[in-house]
């Protein structure tokens, strides 16, 4: 007979994942309440992080402050490893045990300026969180939020709380969205010092800068062309 896991690891606070954080549990509380169960409860707090937290790439910060749960929330935006830092908190605030995922991809939407600073399509350390539902992990990948996914045209990634939600290869024209090249494993907290020597060696190093605003280079992208 297989054993359960040891899920204790997955359910207190840790460096990034500060789920005692006030501010968190009252998150997840308020988002929970009258919630039927872990499955539900898991739901909820996905598109309250999907929806509710912008996507930002262009505010990464790698280190503890920068990616703790309780900052994200405040800030109510980030990049795909402090949206899956804050849905892991807010899960484990729920009493539902949760890690987080990392995979290497190639995204081929991404914005001109992300592009000229990146030098490459391939996103390393791509981050989602791996919750324990029904003596199962689940992936849930709450990186996009909903306005975003319709400026991209992309169908919102919904999660069920039973399969997992990763992000589909095409989007409604067909035109290929995210291609997974590798597995970087799961982890109880941020690996911050291996993903921050992956950037190193496979990203430029210069910052976009504080004033500048993802959301707009979407929509002036994504805009319609005029003949």
């Amino acid at each position: 007979m297989q054993q359960d896991p040891d899920l204790r690891p997955y359910l207190g606070p840790s460096d990034t994942i500060d789920s005692e954080h006030a501010t968190i549990r009252q998150f997840a509380a308020q988002i929970t309440e009258h919630a039927d169960g872990p499955e539900e409860r898991a739901v909820r707090l996905y598109d309250a992080v999907r929806d509710g937290i912008r996507y930002d790439p262009y505010g990464i910060d790698l280190s503890v402050n920068g990616l703790r749960a309780s900052g994200t929330l405040e800030k109510r935006r980030g990049w795909c490893v402090s949206k899956a830092v804050l849905l892991a908190a807010a899960c484990r605030a729920a009493g539902i045990p949760a890690r987080l995922g990392f995979a290497d991809v190639r995204n081929h939407l991404s914005t001109e300026r992300m592009r000229a600073q990146m030098q490459t399509d391939v996103f390393f350390w791509h981050g989602y969180t791996s919750i324990y539902l029904n003596g199962n992990w689940v992936k849930a990948t709450p990186a996009f939020n909903i306005e975003l996914c319709e400026r991209f045209g992309l169908k919102p990634l919904a999660f069920d709380g039973r399969s997992d939600a990763i992000y589909h290869s095409f989007d409604l024209q067909g035109n290929r969205h995210m291609e997974y090249l590798g597995d970087r494993g799961q982890y109880q907290d941020v690996p911050i010092e291996r993903i921050r020597e992956t950037f190193l060696q496979e990203y430029a190093l210069t910052k976009p800068g504080t004033d500048l605003d993802f959301e707009q280079d979407v929509v002036r992208e994504t805009a319609p062309q005029r003949n």
